[in-house]
C-alpha cells in the first residue's frame, strides 16, 4: 500500500455489480493519532452520531457480512471537499454577482440560486468521477 493512505475497518452490508456498501463504524481518516493523521474523531463524533454506509469499489470480491479494511487515497478526501463546498460556493457567488451586474437585487439572488442547483445538478452526474485509484476500495478481509 503507498504512503498516506488512509486505511479503515468496515463490515460488508451489501454487495451488486458497481461495488459494496460497507457500514463504517468510525469517523476521521483512521489515522488520527499518528503523525499526518487528522485528529477528526472528535468532531466527526460530534457531527455524526452512529456507524455510516458507503459505497466502495469491491476489488476483492468481498461478501455481505465480511470484516474488511478501506483504502482511501491521499488527498481524495480534501478535492472531495472542495467539490462538495467551493464548487456550489463559486457558482453561486458568480451566478449572483451576474445577476447583480444584470439587474439588481432580485436577479442576484435568482442568479446565486441558479448557480447553486447548477452546482448541484454537475457533481450530482458527475461526483463520483475519478480513476479506481482514487475512490475508496477495499483492500483486505480483516481478521
Amino acid at each position: 500500500m503507498e504512503h498516506g493512505v488512509s486505511v479503515v475497518r468496515g463490515i460488508v452490508r451489501g454487495v451488486d455489480s458497481d461495488g459494496a456498501l460497507v457500514e463504517v463504524e468510525q469517523g476521521g481518516c483512521g489515522r488520527r493519532h499518528e503523525d499526518g493523521g487528522c485528529g477528526g474523531r472528535p468532531l466527526t463524533q460530534m457531527l455524526c452520531s452512529g456507524p455510516k454506509v458507503h459505497r466502495v469499489d469491491n476489488t476483492i470480491g468481498a461478501c455481505v457480512g465480511d470484516k474488511v479494511d478501506i483504502a482511501v487515497a491521499p488527498g481524495s478526501l480534501s478535492r472531495t471537499a472542495n467539490r462538495a463546498y467551493l464548487f456550489p460556493l463559486a457558482l453561486g457567488i458568480g451566478g449572483g454577482s451576474l445577476g447583480m451586474a444584470i439587474g439588481g437585487d432580485l436577479l442576484s439572488i435568482a442568479g446565486f440560486l441558479l448557480g447553486l442547483a447548477t452546482a448541484f445538478l454537475v457533481l450530482r452526474r458527475h461526483g463520483g468521477a475519478g480513476t479506481s485509484a482514487s475512490r475508496p476500495h477495499i483492500v483486505s478481509r480483516a481478521s
